[in-house]
């Protein structure tokens, strides 16, 4: 129809048009996130490393990327190896890039205790200067659930700038890795920030054509004790009232189980993540 038509064309003109980059960053900016500070990860090192060697996302994201033995690979906003660890024995060398030192302390740990020796970490954030820190070029540069930044299309840009083969960037797709129904148990409104589309609608005005997979994981960690389990959820929620931390212990009493000696939630999270990746021209 012809109202069909026209609203087609409206949607169009808007890809076109629209100011991705500044929607991204005036969305950000409306969401404070605590995950942009270093001393947030520095405080969450031991604990997030442990769950993410545990979901699988590592391997799931490797069978997409297909890694060359010829690689050297950039890894930007590494954390504790999550990527770099299984990929030392897979391609050249790694480059392990984050601003937070314990993760990278981690890092070094486990690098030690694997024997591995072609992982180079260098302490350093995106908004640093690359050039300025020993940061070149290599074949492959990742951005692992790591584009927390105000501006999209500068970081895209210096991470495609580093790359001569391949640029692979994973983000969040809706809800990402929080928990909607401990939102409604706290009394906060679960504000998702932006997700893949606008990466892609970003990558799309910079002439970039981007593949899209998806990372689906049924996520149901366990944890050694229960408090572990109930720090798994508080880091949702930074600078809780004492009624809200009330509700989520009372939250966490009703679905916190013991099975085998391991603590969990009785329920799975559906948690999806968005693999944009593209070919070096």
């Amino acid at each position: 129809s012809v109202a069909n038509g026209g609203l087609m064309m409206q949607e169009a003109i808007l890809m076109h048009t629209a100011d991705w980059n500044r929607a991204w960053r005036e969305m950000r900016t409306n969401r404070p996130s605590p995950a942009r500070h270093a001393r947030f990860w520095d405080g969450r090192s031991r604990s997030f490393a442990k769950h993410v060697a545990r979901t699988g996302y590592a391997e799931l994201f490797l069978k997409i990327m297909d890694p060359k033995p010829e690689w050297t690979v950039l890894d930007m906003g590494c954390g504790a190896g999550t990527l770099a660890l299984p990929l030392a024995d897979k391609v050249k060398s790694v480059t392990a890039v984050d601003f937070s030192e314990k993760m990278l302390s981690i890092l070094h740990e486990e690098c030690r205790e694997r024997n591995i020796h072609n992982i180079k970490t260098v302490h350093a954030g995106w908004e640093d200067d690359w050039a300025e820190v020993g940061l070149g070029q290599y074949d492959v540069a990742i951005a692992s659930r790591s584009l927390v930044v105000d501006d999209l299309k500068g970081t895209i840009t210096k991470l495609n700038n580093a790359a001569l083969k391949r640029v692979f960037i994973v983000t969040v797709v809706g809800d990402g890795p929080h928990d909607r129904r401990a939102y409604e148990a706290v009394g906060r409104e679960l504000q998702v920030g932006p997700d893949y589309i606008y990466n892609y609608n970003v990558l799309y005005q910079m002439g970039i054509y981007a593949k899209v997979d998806f990372i689906v994981q049924q996520v149901r960690d366990t944890y050694g004790d229960r408090e572990g389990a109930m720090d798994s959820v508080r880091w949702m929620f930074p600078e809780m009232t004492c009624e809200e931390e009330a509700r989520l212990d009372s939250y966490l009493t009703e679905h916190l189980i013991c099975r085998d000696g391991q603590w969990m939630l009785d329920y799975a999270k559906t948690v999806r993540w968005a693999v944009l990746w593209w070919e070096k021209e």
